[in-house]
């Protein structure tokens, strides 16, 4: 199949077998981020790890080309593309909080939907916080975007963003002061 970096570049050229290929090599990868970006969180949400990868390539795919010219920055576009599904979904679960798609469900089910959505308003939250931090510094929009939507660690950012782990880890805590401050509002 060739190395990753080759079929990068090829899907960057706009191969669709190469971003098949791709795909193919680093699923497990992307399963096992979207399984860590998902666990517990929107549980039971209509997103599920096999449904958030899918939806990525799908997204991925209507791009035509790949906008990433090295493994780490095809993660950090992968990030980004999870934010923007998880993101979707959230919005739809807040919309269904304010009324959209009214249905009579028992107690029970209404105070679980009531938490769902309450995620859902939280997820959306951190979504505008993050627009609001780059803003101000793109870097650290990136950061936060990878390690929230995305569940990079800090090595996986270091790697994506050509940074140090430290820079990293010194970079998160300027941007969980910025979120924090974000979220307050």
């Amino acid at each position: 199949m060739g190395d990753i970096t080759e079929i990068i570049r090829r899907a960057k050229d706009g191969s669709t077998d190469a971003l098949n290929d791709l795909f193919e090599v680093i699923y497990p990868d992307l399963r096992r981020i979207a399984h860590a970006r998902l666990r517990g969180k929107m549980a039971d949400s209509d997103l599920g790890t096999t449904v958030l990868v899918n939806e990525c390539y799908l997204k991925l795919q209507a791009a035509r080309r790949l906008d990433a010219p090295d493994r780490g920055r095809f993660f950090a576009y992968v990030a980004m593309a999870m934010r923007s599904i998880i993101i979707d979904i959230a919005r739809s679960h807040g919309s269904q909080r304010r009324g959209g798609g009214l249905q009579h469900v028992e107690f029970d089910e209404q105070s679980a939907a009531a938490e769902d959505a309450d995620h859902a308003l939280q997820i959306v939250r951190v979504h505008e916080a993050i627009d609001d931090i780059a803003a101000h510094d793109e870097r650290l929009a990136r950061l936060v975007e990878m390690r929230y939507f995305g569940g990079y660690t800090d090595e996986e950012i270091a790697q994506a963003l050509d940074l140090s782990a430290r820079t990293v880890r010194r970079d998160w805590q300027k941007a969980r002061m910025l979120l924090a401050a974000a979220l307050r509002d």
